[in-house]
């Protein structure tokens, strides 16, 4: 292997502010085209400790960030349900799961932490209204998470509806193109 073309890829992932990273991630950061050469020295890396593989085709720097890890696996995705709710003191039941809203329902387990993915319409996933992007994470904002658990739950008990910004609510809605949820949305707000 060359070996200066080793220690410009490991820098590059390093001097990234990423800490996972996808082949096609890794091979536009250092303007790489041949995938298979490119696998072959990252798993280099894999094998000598100084890169983690937590999925077939996925890397990660030790001490990755789970959330970012979440949003890597399966594009386009976002952190929402009972992780941002939970955070956000609207409910207050622990759930150590990392709960993603993306194109596909599917649960992962890697290290030892759930990664659950529900899917939810393409047309919804897609709007960008109440998502929050910082690096590779994307996080839906507390409003957004409430409306798309209650989009995908027939019944949901929320704890504390106090932190919600029902304008916010009331302007995101409309995105879902639900008259179900906005009945639901109207009867929890009229009772609490």
């Amino acid at each position: 292997m060359n070996s200066s073309r080793n220690k410009d890829l490991i820098l590059s992932v390093f001097s990234d502010t990423r800490t996972v990273f996808s082949l096609n991630d890794v091979a536009m950061l250092i303007g790489e085209s041949e995938f298979k050469k490119l696998n072959e020295r990252l798993n280099y890396y894999v094998r000598k400790g100084k890169l983690l593989r937590p999925r077939k085709g996925i890397y990660a720097k030790p001490g990755y960030k789970p959330e970012e890890l979440a949003c890597t696996l399966y594009t386009p995705s976002y952190i929402s349900l009972e992780y941002v709710l939970q955070k956000a003191g609207i409910v207050f039941q622990y759930d150590e799961r990392i709960t993603v809203v993306s194109y596909l329902s599917r649960s992962v387990d890697i290290e030892g932490r759930i990664y659950a993915y529900r899917k939810i319409k393409g047309e919804i996933l897609i709007v960008t209204q109440g998502i929050i992007q910082t690096g590779n994470v994307n996080i839906a904002i507390p409003e957004r998470a409430f409306l798309d658990i209650l989009y995908l739950n027939k019944e949901y008990y929320f704890d504390n509806l106090t932190p919600l910004d029902k304008n916010l609510i009331t302007k995101l809605l409309p995105e879902y193109n639900s008259n179900t949820l906005t009945a639901k949305v109207k009867k929890l707000f009229a009772n609490g």
